[in-house]
């Protein structure tokens, strides 16, 4: 279960390539501008794996004689990046558990807004994390958290994003590797933990009259992650986004990279 993600994908191959009967992906129904690598429902059809909608899951749990998806022996329910809630009954199909894999540091960071807060906190530090699924969002019993050193003063969303893809496809590919031998996974306690809300992550992302210059500079950077909104200000009734000549500077470098310059 997971998004159109380039990472995501891999995850898929990587079961694929150990031999890991994958009975059915869930995947967003609508690609949005994700590019044919970063489709995780076509990897899904290149190797005749089943698509499926969390719906479709649930309803097999509760029917499995009139369900299209045999989920009889499920060993373990994968969500890599997977954007909703699993609820039980979900979460308890798998006799050896429901695993997510959660593109921050754990009990550090939940929910969203990880890399945002990581630059706007000036954090030399950043990490990656494997975790059981119980009834809240990424407050399971972790598995393993890959920690590794940022540079926060360099670092854009983006830029933290694509690092930390790499490294959150790499513990995959370990814990997954790990639970194949048959041996227990670990199971260790997360603990009190942050959590970002929609509302607060909003609210980092807005830039204020009188806000002090590097506060500004740290904001851009920290939600420059094309096409989304990056930090905002109100200008006559409209939010736009802000940024400055290093990032358009980049931005011009991945057009001249793509080809595209005049």
């Amino acid at each position: 279960m997971g998004k159109h993600k380039r990472s995501a994908v891999g995850a898929l191959e990587h079961l694929v390539q150990r031999g890991w009967e994958v009975v059915a992906v869930v995947a967003p129904e609508q690609p949005g501008l994700a590019g044919p690598e970063q489709r995780l429902d076509m990897a899904a059809s290149r190797h005749g794996i089943a698509a499926a909608s969390d719906d479709d899951l649930y309803a097999a749990i509760e029917d499995p004689g009139g369900a299209r998806i045999d989920l009889e022996d499920v060993d373990f329910v994968l969500s890599f990046l997977f954007w909703k809630r699993i609820r039980t009954p979900l979460i308890e199909l798998g006799s050896a558990g429901c695993l997510n894999f959660h593109p921050s540091p754990l009990p550090d960071i939940r929910g969203l807004g990880g890399y945002n807060v990581a630059i706007l906190e000036g954090l030399a530090a950043w990490g990656v994390s494997a975790h059981f699924v119980d009834s809240d969002f990424d407050t399971g019993d972790i598995v393993r958290v890959d920690r590794f050193p940022i540079d926060p003063a360099d670092e854009t969303a983006l830029s933290l994003d694509i690092v930390s893809q790499e490294r959150l496809l790499a513990l995959f590919g370990d814990v997954v590797d790990l639970a194949a031998t048959g041996e227990p996974l670990p199971r260790i306690p997360q603990g009190e933990g942050r959590y970002v809300t929609r509302e607060e992550f909003e609210g980092l992302r807005r830039v204020r009259p009188g806000d002090p210059p590097e506060l500004t500079e740290r904001r851009m950077r920290a939600f420059w992650y094309p096409p989304h909104d990056g930090a905002t200000i109100e200008v006559a009734g409209r939010t736009l986004t802000l940024v400055d000549r290093l990032l358009l500077e980049q931005a011009a470098e991945a057009n001249r990279d793509a080809g595209i310059f005049s």
